[in-house]
């Protein structure tokens, strides 16, 4: 999708489909839609409030044909809602609605949009043009490379400002990487994991531009003494491969980063096998993966001031006869020991030697992204990632963080009988916890063992890194989750 920034009358604008947002329960059209209904004779006030009663309610839309009385062939009307209601959440969610209905219901290859949300308290006119372009692209994004008919899309985005163009074209610029980045990551989690292997997340990582990045294979990981990491990977056909890509910013950096996502590329639990249906999506289990290759796709268009290191543990966890076993200790990369209680909790191995490998860094902080724990998703459900770490600044910063990148992070507490409940009889700790729930902090006790004190904020994305149904403007499937408020962190260092 092109996205430009225009100046122009909107009566004058040639597209097929022309966006204008109201308010719910504004006494009196104003600005593009004012304009609008004076170029259409006054329909927009005389029959569509008052005759249709149009309320202008959160994400209610109008379709008007135009019979070319203005240059574009449709209107559409979107309900902005109540205007003291409307934030960036807010903005995102109608950019990715109105991208969707122009694009499945309309038919439209060129749309044009006037800003909406500009100049309410907090909401910059970059700000509000960022946003629902980023919403945009998420709304229009479709997975349909196996599929024999295609349905055209959206070719132009069009963004109407005329008092600040440079300022809109900005947000536009800004807006559109941060999408094209979840768009990236959506499709690397959408792939199925025949094709997206760890072969294939270490060749997609080596092909980004501008990165100083190493792919070790099994022999250099093993000399490195990464057991834990290897442990879950001898079941499967596929080499696992470690995935270091960095980031150099052209100054002195400001801080260093690492940012590390869980590189499960299918996940059938191991030994201890997961039933059919828990199965099923398991080539999700590299969303966290796909996360920072998302971020890092994009990392030299945004230019950070700081220094990244993103990290990835890639593997399959299968039952294949040479696979670990319940009963086994490992050894992970920092001398710690692990008796293996279950194979399905093998998210937290492979983490654990990427945190450790990460503490060597000299790294200000470490920030993992993990599809870990199924009580996550019975915590939080798909609406919010849980977040827990050893930092309450790093945790404060990466909630405002998810606030600018329109994405719900809600803190778990740590506690010391999370540490507790992961201690073993036979070795240092163990890959489980306890059998009365606290699943998600439990998991996140253990890879805390890891951190060598560094600051960590640990991110469990395992509830909306895939969604069963639309949430919030995202279609269901693979979200991207993450992307964007990580992107924003960054950008704020």
């Amino acid at each position: 999708m092109e996205i430009k920034v225009i100046q122009n009358e909107l009566s004058k604008i040639d597209c097929d489909v022309i966006v204008a947002g109201l308010f719910e329960q504004q006494q009196e059209l104003s600005g593009p839609a004012a304009e609008l209904d004076n170029a259409l004779g006054g329909i927009i006030s005389q029959y569509v409030i008052e005759k249709d009663k149009f309320e202008a309610k959160f994400g209610q839309t109008y379709i008007l044909q135009t019979y070319g009385k203005i240059a574009a062939s449709k209107v559409l009307l979107v309900g902005l809602g109540k205007q003291e209601e409307v934030d960036i959440a807010k903005l995102r969610e109608l950019g990715a609605k109105i991208a969707k209905k122009c694009d499945t219901a309309l038919k439209a290859k060129i749309v044009c949009l006037t800003p909406y949300g500009k100049g309410l308290e907090g909401i910059s006119l970059y700000d509000a043009v960022k946003t629902v372009v980023h919403g945009a692209l998420i709304g229009a994004y479709k997975f349909d490379r196996y599929l024999a008919e295609k349905t055209p899309s959206i070719e132009v985005f069009e963004i109407v400002e005329n008092n600040n163009p440079q300022e809109a074209e900005n947000g536009a610029k800004a807006g559109q990487i941060t999408g094209e980045a979840v768009n990236i990551t959506r499709d690397l989690i959408n792939e199925p994991a025949s094709v997206v292997t760890p072969e294939y997340l270490a060749e997609t990582a080596l092909q980004i531009e501008g990165l100083e990045t190493k792919v070790m294979d099994e022999d250099e990981v093993g000399e490195m003494g990464m057991d834990a990491f290897l442990a879950v990977s001898y079941g499967s056909a596929e080499e696992p491969k470690f995935i270091h890509m960095k980031y150099t910013p052209e100054g002195t950096p400001s801080k260093k980063i690492a940012i590390i996502g869980k590189g499960l590329t299918f996940d059938s639990g191991g030994l201890d096998l997961k039933p059919p249906k828990s199965m099923r999506n398991m080539k999700t289990d590299m969303s966290g993966a796909a996360a920072v290759i998302g971020i890092m796709s994009k990392i030299r268009e945004l230019k950070p001031n700081v220094e990244v290191h993103a990290l990835i543990a890639a593997t399959e966890n299968m039952p294949g006869c040479a696979a670990y076993k319940p009963g086994d200790i490992i050894r992970a990369l920092n001398g710690k020991t692990i008796e293996v209680d279950n194979t399905d909790a093998e998210g937290r191995l492979t983490l654990a030697d990427a945190i450790a490998y990460a503490a060597k860094l000299d790294v200000d902080e470490i920030i993992d992204i993990a599809t870990l724990t199924g009580a996550c998703i019975v915590a939080l459900g798909e609406e919010a990632a849980g977040i827990m770490g050893n930092n309450q600044e790093l945790i404060d910063n990466l909630i405002k963080a998810g606030e600018k990148g329109a994405e719900r992070f809600w803190q778990l507490p740590l506690y010391p009988e999370h540490a507790t409940a992961i201690k073993s009889p036979v070795a240092d700790i163990k890959n489980t916890g306890s059998t009365t729930g606290g699943g998600a902090m439990t998991a996140a006790a253990f890879l805390k063992e890891f951190t060598d004190n560094k600051n960590w904020a640990h991110i469990d994305i395992a509830g909306p890194a895939y969604l069963e149904k639309e949430m919030r403007g995202t279609p269901k499937g693979a979200s991207g989750f993450t992307v964007a408020s990580l992107i924003e962190y960054l950008m704020a260092q």
